[in-house]
């Protein structure tokens, strides 16, 4: 295995030598935020830190309070356009970026030349760990929007050496094309739109395993880092499948190396915690809180991302001593579904369903229905035997989560698609004004 590193002297640092670094780089970005940034300034000002000398460990900063997103949105909608997370003027602010809104308003987030160079070096982080070199050309596989992780994948693109190919205003067709008329070797979409561009590929007789591209790299979705999704993008593009894991609010924060054996934290640049949700104490399995330490003009201090992960702090065969999430991004925290008691994480169910290589498109409908709850799982079934294949995901679903489930298999072509993140299920309990059982 030859591996790449884009700073091996970071990455390879021992634990303390590691949490000393993390804590100097905290010190010296608050003590510029806290100068001018009124949202922290007034945030910390009753925790008695007014500079970035009051926070002398790292058992300090745990006692820092958290940041939220419903925060940080009142904040802008209280001072539009932008909030008072700003440590500058505005005329420093050289990139305007937002969410996408799926969870709420979407949130507009700003960066400085020094910010944004931060952001590319984060993505080229998650190249050099899946061996991307100069010698590689990169598509990527998506329209170019306000949403900050196309620019930035473009960005860390640049920094490796390698030749950058958007995709922006292409059909999936005309993707395709472009893919294989420039020999394109890594691939860079959400693991949902690398299936589809198989599936169109497979209509219009294009064998793509046999085209150049040799790594994919995926985010948006948990889907890369579930082994049944991730072995189906392998198998389609004969390609290695890399996950990565990022916020437009908190920057490029995790990535696969070599190794494949879960998703790198880059604690490098972010400081990361795994704490229980309800408690807040440090938990194997729990909430990530993350610190990212080279965004000060508009940063993000012990914030809550609201997704679920299970901390692996054993070493590395890439040689890498940051932490890693085994399976990467579980879920959200607030996305488990809670089903006549059984706690259903929308990435289990496609963890089993994409095993099967007869099933295209599934989608995925929750109902209360008198007063039981019951979920319907709608599948795209290639070829002549739909009820057994319905039949035996069913089966799977009652052996993996022990819950029977209803499986309808419906004509092939007929459940939507998706270019970006995938909406493929529904809690009907909570549109209707039936308490949904999330926990």
């Amino acid at each position: 295995m030859a591996v790449t590193y884009l700073d091996p002297f970071i990455e390879t640092l021992g634990r303390e030598a590691l949490a000393q670094i993390q804590l100097k780089k905290f010190q010296l970005m608050l003590d510029s935020v806290l100068e001018t940034n009124a949202f922290y300034r007034q945030k910390f000002a009753p925790a008695g830190v007014k500079q970035g000398g009051d926070v002398q460990t790292l058992a300090d900063y745990r006692k820092l309070p958290f940041t939220t997103k419903a925060e940080l949105s009142n904040d802008q909608m209280c001072h539009p356009p932008y909030g008072t997370n700003l440590t500058f003027s505005r005329e420093r602010y050289t990139r305007f970026h937002q969410t996408s809104g799926t969870t709420g308003a979407p949130l507009r987030w700003l960066d400085t030349e020094e910010s944004w160079y931060w952001w590319a070096r984060c993505w080229a982080a998650v190249y050099k760990a899946a061996g991307v070199t100069p010698m590689d050309r990169i598509f990527f596989a998506f329209s170019f929007g306000p949403f900050i992780g196309f620019w930035s994948a473009h960005e860390g693109a640049r920094l490796v050496g390698a030749m950058s190919l958007p995709g922006g205003g292409m059909s999936s067709y005309q993707r395709l094309k472009a893919i294989l008329e420039n020999d394109i070797t890594v691939l860079v979409c959400t693991p949902t739109y690398a299936l589809h561009l198989a599936e169109v590929a497979e209509q219009e007789g294009i064998d793509i395993s046999q085209s150049s591209v040799r790594i994919t790299i995926h985010a948006g979705e948990p889907g890369a880092s579930l082994q049944a999704t991730k072995q189906r993008i392998e198998t389609a593009w004969g390609a290695r499948c890399y996950d990565h894991a990022g916020a437009t609010e908190v920057g490029a924060w995790g990535f696969e190396c070599l190794a494949q054996d879960g998703l790198h934290l880059n604690e490098g640049e972010f400081i990361c915690e795994v704490l229980d949700p309800d408690s807040g104490e440090p938990a194997g399995e729990g909430e990530l809180i993350i610190t990212n330490l080279g965004r000060g003009g508009m940063p993000v201090i012990r914030y809550r991302t609201g997704d679920r992960v299970r901390l692996q702090t054993a070493p590395c065969e890439c040689g890498r001593t940051f932490f890693r999430l085994q399976g990467g991004v579980i879920g959200r925290i607030d996305d488990a579904l809670i089903i006549r008691g059984v706690n259903v994480f929308p990435s289990a169910v496609e963890n089993i369903v994409r095993r099967f290589p007869e099933v295209g498109e599934f989608a995925v409908d929750v109902y209360r229905r008198r007063t039981l709850d019951e979920m319907e799982i709608r599948l795209e079934v290639k070829g002549g035997e739909t009820e057994r294949v319905a039949a035996a995901v069913g089966k799977e679903i009652r052996n993996g989560l022990g819950l029977r489930v209803q499986v309808k298999p419906v004509p092939y072509g007929t459940l939507p698609r998706f270019d970006l993140k995938a909406k493929r299920f529904t809690d009907h309990r909570r549109i209707n004004g039936v308490a949904s059982g999330r926990g």
